[in-house]
């Protein structure tokens, strides 16, 4: 049984760092893209960016140019490295493997907080 395992989350100041991973386990899913959502209190689920297996990415507004989505989609690997992180980063994150065939794999997610 595949499963998609994020790590990484954590307290961070604002301002600062982190690096979300994303890594499959127990087998490879036959992904077409992986990406990354989150969803804070309160507010409704937000697709952070993606990526395909031929490298084409795409961010949401709010984290173009602060954030970096990067790994090997037929691998299962991704990382989202989060830089100058600020209180409205902090969310849940959680990892997607989509298959293109209407298909997709969610991991269990993993908490970013950020304090100001």
């Amino acid at each position: 049984q595949v499963q998609l395992v994020e790590s990484g989350g954590g307290l961070v100041q604002a301002g600062g760092s982190l690096r979300l991973s994303c890594v499959a386990s127990g087998g490879i899913y036959s992904a077409d893209s992986m990406g990354w959502y989150r969803q804070a209190p309160g507010k409704q689920r937000e697709m952070v960016g993606f990526i395909t297996q031929d490298g084409k990415i795409k961010y949401a507004d709010s984290v173009a140019g602060r954030f970096t989505i990067f790994g090997d989609v037929a691998k299962n690997t991704e990382y989202l490295q989060m830089n100058s992180l600020t209180p409205e980063d902090t969310a849940v994150y959680t990892c997607l493997a989509t298959d293109g065939k209407g298909g997709s794999l969610w991991g269990q997610g993993t908490q970013v907080t950020v304090s100001s």
